[in-house]
């Protein structure tokens, strides 16, 4: 109950929304859509993760849990002589991350720096949706795009054929830099406008220039939301397939090195799903087993990313 001459508080107006009768009938039918809607996802997520984990149980009924988690080498469709250490998978999906992000992050925080504090409202308006066009370009055309081009026409010739193979972790990766850089620089971008004016009117009446405003005062202010872009590209560039499975190869390899032929979790669950593993099999069940293991890789990485973008968000009123 708020005191007499006090307003009332967050939660007391809430409650007297929630109170207040439904003034048009039709808000009724929406509210029950929206609840269907809500449950419906709630349910095809229940269903997904049954399928998946049902599944990775007869995986583990005959593999080891213990070879599963701890070995690294993986080679799952040459019987009789099978080895399910995932590492060796999850290894190359680190690869591809680490350098994408190595490519991809400097230029995407630059190219949000840039439009947000530099250029000009007619130049924004043209850079930001062309830099945002890389995202509708299909991976297939990257794919193919990194096993010519950047394999067959940069780095062989730069480096040798011997150095390079022609799978090779670093084409991939630097495409899929190139895909992601929207994401980074646009959602960054986009957390960047939206601090406040009156801080950099603050740093300029301090004598700061306008680099040292948007690397000491807006970039730290909008940290939250630079944070959530680069968990985002992470998300897609862990779950991407054509470019990893055309360009990267399909040899699993325990190594960080961008010039060696790599497998992604993602790259064998793509190769098992095309080829012909009969249902209930072993190598049938190990494409589960590899799914659950990226759905809980993805999902970790979703919950730190709450944890971290709670942790620097700053409120402004």
């Amino acid at each position: 109950m708020a005191i007499a001459g006090s307003s009332p508080t967050d939660a007391e107006l809430r409650g007297q929304l929630r109170k207040r009768p439904l003034k048009r009938p039709g808000e009724s039918l929406i509210i029950a859509a929206l609840t269907l809607c809500g449950l419906v996802s709630f349910v095809i997520t229940a269903l997904i993760v049954f399928t998946l984990f049902g599944e990775t149980v007869d995986f583990f009924s005959e593999v080891s849990i213990w070879e599963f988690a701890t070995g690294t080498h993986w080679q799952a469709l040459i019987p009789p002589d099978h080895h399910f250490g995932v590492w060796a998978l999850v290894a190359g999906t680190a690869n591809v991350v680490l350098w994408t992000m190595v490519f991809a992050l400097p230029l995407g925080l630059m190219a949000a720096i840039y439009l947000s504090e530099y250029a000009s409202p007619r130049a924004r308006k043209v850079l930001k949706p062309m830099l945002e066009a890389l995202a509708g370009v299909p991976t297939v055309v990257y794919a193919f795009f990194a096993l010519t081009f950047i394999t067959e026409d940069f780095l062989q010739p730069m480096l040798g054929t011997d150095r390079v193979p022609i799978f090779n972790s670093l084409s991939a990766s630097l495409i899929m830099a190139v895909m992601i850089l929207p994401t980074i620089a646009s959602v960054s971008e986009d957390a960047m406008a939206n601090v406040p004016r009156d801080l950099r009117e603050a740093a300029y009446g301090l004598g700061a220039t306008r680099l040292e405003v948007a690397v000491r005062v807006v970039l730290p202010a909008a940290l939250s939301g630079v944070i959530a872009a680069v968990l985002l590209a992470v998300a897609r560039v862990v779950g991407e397939t054509m470019i990893v499975a055309i360009a990267a190869g399909s040899t699993p390899n325990f190594t960080l090195m961008p010039l060696e032929t790599i497998q992604t979790m993602t790259g064998y669950m793509l190769q098992v799903g095309l080829g012909d593993a009969a249902r209930g099999t072993l190598d049938y069940t190990s494409l589960f087993a590899v799914g659950s293991t990226l759905f809980l890789f993805t999902f970790i990485l979703n919950v730190a990313a709450q944890v971290i973008v709670r942790r620097f968000r700053e409120a402004y009123d």
